[in-house]
C-alpha cells in the first residue's frame, strides 16, 4: 500500500508542479516539502527559489536514489522569502533544528552558527559560542561569515584589553588577593582587574563601547582603527597597518542589521495582510532571538465587506491560540483597537521592525499571487470576474465592462479612409463582432467628422436591430475625437446610458467627456493593459482593411483604363489570374476563355498593341 501511495503522488507531482514552479519567484528563500499527510519531510535554501525547486522536478536523479524517493513523496510545497542568500542560510539552519525533517541531514555543532557573547559577570568576558544559555548574558549574531566574527573578536581584543580567564572575580576574592597578574597583563592584553589594577567602572566603559560596535555603531570604532593604522604606518609597521586596513574594509562592508539577524532581542510575532474584494491573505512570522523560527500564510475568504483590521485581528487570535504564543509584542502594518495591558502592538515606520514587517508583507503578496493564479487556471471564470471587478474600480464605472467596443480611423494622405470597430467580451477579443466602416458623408481626411459618422452608424444599427449596447465605448484619440463621438451619442439619445472615454497615445491619458483633466492609471495594471490591447487591435484591424482597399483600388485602376472593360470584367480577370502582371502576360486564348472573345480581344489589344497589329497585318 505504501508503494502505491508514493506512486500516486509521484504522478500528481509530475502533473501539478510544473505550474507551481512557474509561479515561484526568482528570489532568495527557504522551501519546505510536505508529504501526503502534511508531514514536513525536507527543508532547503536557495539563492533562486524557482531554479532550485525546479531542479528537483525537471532533472533526472539516476545517481541519487534518496533524491528520487524524496521527489516521489512530495505532495505540497511552501516557501519563505528572504532578502539575501545569507539570510536563507540562517533561516534554513534555524528551521531544520526546530523541525528536524526526515530527509535533512542531522546537524552537528559545527553547523550551528556562532554568536558573540558578553557574559553576565562582574568583569564580563567576550566569548565566541554556539550555545545560548539564558543566564543574563547578552548574545550578538549569529554570524554565518566566520571571517567577520573573527575580525570582530580580534578588533575587540586589539582595541579594548579585557580579561580572558574564567576566575570568579568577586569583590571579596579580589580584595583577598586570591589571584596574580598573568602573562596577558604583561603583554598588554589585559589590565589585570583580578589584582585591582582596573576598576569595575573603567572595565564597564570598555564593555559599553563594545556593545555599540556589535550593534553596528561603527563610527567611533572606525575612527580608532584609522588612527591606529596611520600610527602604525608612521612607525613603519607596514604589516600591522595592512592588517588594520583589511579589518577596516571588512567593517565598512559589514551589515550588522538584517531581516533575519537583527536587533530584535526579544520574541515577537509579526503579522501582515493583503486583500482584495473576495480574499485576504495574512502572513505570520515568529521572531526569536533575532531569527525567524516559524512562518505561515493564511487564506481568508471574505463573507462580507470585512475590513483589513477585522480580518487581521481574527488571524492574530487564531495564530496565538494555535501556537500558544505568549510574546508580549506584536508587529503589524495597521493600528488595531485591542485592549490588552500585557501586550504591546507596534506599527513600525523605520528600523529593524519595519524590515521584518516588510518581509512578512512580501511573503503575503507572493502567496496571494500564487493562489489567485491557481484559482484562475482551475476556473477561468474566476479570472474574468476578478478582471472585470478591477476594471470597474479603476475606470469608475457603474457596471463591470464585460462588453467593450473600441474605434480607430485609418487613412493614408486622405485616401481610402476606413474606420475599425473591435469588440472585447470578458476582456478578450470577440472577432466575429468586429466591423469595418467606410465613411459615406465625409470628404477628405477629417478625423473628427469620420468618428462622428461611424459612431452614429454603429449604434443606430444596434438600436434598430434591438441588440445590446456595450458597457463601455473607447475611441482612439484625444478630446476632439471624444467630443465628436459624444455628439452622435446625444443625437441617438443614448449619451449617459453608455460610458465613453478616449485614450491618447502619447502618455496613455484617459479622457472622460465631462472631465477637463485626463485620468492616469498604473502603467502596470491589467486595466491599462486591456485598454492598450483594444486600441492596438483596432489600429491593426483598420490598417489591414485599409491596405486591402488601397491595393485593390490600385490594381483595378489600370484595368479600368481599357475602354469597353468594366469593373465586373476586371474582377473576373483578377479572380482567375490574381494580378495585373499575369493578365498582361496571358495568351489571347486564355483571356477569351475567361471573359469572352470580345472582351478578351480588348484586353489583349490594350497590353500588346504591336503584336496585335503585326498579327493583323
Amino acid at each position: 500500500m505504501r508503494k502505491v501511495h508514493s506512486l500516486i503522488f509521484a504522478i500528481v507531482s509530475a502533473f501539478n508542479y510544473k505550474d507551481i514552479i512557474r509561479s515561484l519567484p526568482e528570489s532568495p528563500g527557504v522551501y519546505k516539502y510536505f508529504d501526503a499527510e502534511q508531514n514536513l519531510i525536507y527543508i532547503g535554501k536557495a539563492k533562486n527559489l524557482k531554479k532550485r525547486v525546479g531542479s528537483y522536478f525537471f532533472k533526472k536523479h539516476h545517481d541519487s536514489r534518496k533524491t528520487a524517493i524524496l521527489v516521489s513523496r512530495i505532495a505540497d510545497i511552501q516557501y519563505t522569502l528572504v532578502e539575501t542568500e545569507m539570510d536563507a542560510l540562517l533561516l534554513e539552519n534555524a528551521l531544520i533544528k526546530k523541525y528536524q525533517p526526515r530527509f535533512n541531514i542531522s546537524l552537528k555543532d559545527d553547523k550551528t552558527y556562532a554568536s558573540i557573547c558578553i557574559k553576565h559577570e562582574r568583569f564580563p568576558r567576550i566569548l565566541s559560542t554556539r550555545t545560548i544559555i539564558r543566564d543574563g548574558s547578552e548574545y550578538y549574531g549569529p554570524y554565518s561569515n566566520g571571517n567577520m566574527k573573527y575580525t570582530l573578536m580580534d578588533l575587540i581584543k586589539a582595541t579594548y584589553p579585557l580579561r580572558t580567564c574564567n576566575f570568579n572575580l568577586s569583590e571579596a576574592n579580589v580584595k583577598a588577593g586570591k589571584f596574580k597578574a598573568c602573562l596577558e597583563y604583561d603583554i598588554g592584553n589585559c589590565m589585570a582587574p583580578c589584582v585591582g589594577k582596573q576598576t569595575e567602572e573603567e572595565y564597564h566603559q570598555s564593555i559599553i563601547a563594545i556593545k555599540k560596535l556589535l550593534k553596528g555603531n561603527l563610527g567611533e570604532v572606525k575612527a580608532e582603527i584609522k588612527e591606529q593604522m596611520h600610527k602604525a604606518a608612521s612607525n613603519l609597521e607596514f604589516e600591522k597597518a595592512d592588517d588594520l586596513k583589511k579589518k577596516l574594509q571588512l567593517l565598512e562592508n559589514y551589515q550588522s542589521r538584517s531581516t533575519i539577524v537583527n536587533d530584535i532581542k526579544h520574541d515577537v510575532d509579526v503579522f501582515s495582510i493583503v486583500s482584495d474584494d473576495k480574499f485576504a491573505f495574512a502572513n505570520y512570522l515568529k521572531v526569536s532571538n533575532g531569527i525567524i523560527v516559524q512562518t505561515q500564510t493564511f487564506e481568508i475568504k471574505k463573507k462580507m465587506d470585512e475590513t483589513d483590521e477585522e480580518l487581521l485581528s481574527l488571524a492574530i487570535a487564531e495564530v496565538r491560540e494555535k501556537y500558544q504564543s505568549r510574546t508580549t509584542e506584536i508587529i503589524v502594518p495597521i493600528p488595531l483597537d485591542w485592549e490588552d495591558s500585557g501586550l504591546t502592538i507596534t506599527v513600525p515606520k523605520l528600523g529593524d521592525k519595519k524590515k521584518v514587517l516588510d518581509l512578512s508583507l512580501k511573503n503575503a503578496m507572493y502567496y496571494k499571487k500564487e493562489k489567485l493564479s491557481q484559482y484562475e487556471k482551475l476556473n477561468p471564470e474566476f479570472k474574468v470576474d476578478r478582471l472585470m471587478s478591477q476594471m470597474q474600480s479603476d475606470l469608475r464605472l457603474k457596471d463591470p465592462p464585460k462588453h467593450i467596443e473600441c474605434f480607430d480611423n485609418s487613412n493614408l494622405q486622405g485616401t481610402n479612409p476606413v474606420s475599425a470597430c473591435v469588440v472585447f467580451k470578458d476582456g478578450k477579443p470577440s472577432k466575429k463582432d468586429y466591423r469595418h466602416f467606410i465613411p459615406k458623408t465625409v470628404v477628405g481626411p477629417d478625423d473628427f467628422a469620420t468618428m462622428r459618422e461611424v459612431i452614429f452608424r454603429r449604434y443606430r444599427g444596434l438600436l434598430e436591430a434591438n441588440e445590446p449596447l456595450p458597457n463601455l465605448i473607447i475611441v482612439d484619440g484625444g478630446k476632439g475625437q471624444l467630443s465628436s463621438a459624444v455628439e452622435s451619442l446625444k443625437e441617438l439619445g443614448i449619451y449617459g446610458k453608455v460610458p465613453i472615454m478616449g485614450i491618447a497615445k502619447r502618455l496613455e491619458e484617459l479622457y472622460y467627456p465631462e472631465d477637463e483633466l485626463p485620468m492616469y492609471i498604473d502603467k502596470k495594471s491589467e486595466t491599462l493593459r486591456v485598454i492598450q490591447q483594444l486600441r492596438d487591435e483596432a489600429h491593426r484591424f483598420g490598417i489591414t482593411h485599409h491596405r486591402k482597399r488601397r491595393s485593390k483600388n490600385t490594381l483595378v485602376t489600370e484595368l479600368d483604363d481599357i475602354k469597353g472593360v468594366g469593373p465586373e470584367t476586371a474582377n473576373m480577370l483578377l479572380r482567375e489570374l490574381k494580378s495585373v502582371k499575369k493578365i498582361k502576360e496571358a495568351e489571347l486564348t486564355l483571356l477569351c476563355n475567361i471573359v469572352g472573345t470580345s472582351k478578351g480581344n480588348l484586353v489583349y489589344d490594350h497590353f500588346h498593341p504591336n503584336k496585335i497589329k503585326h498579327e493583323t497585318n
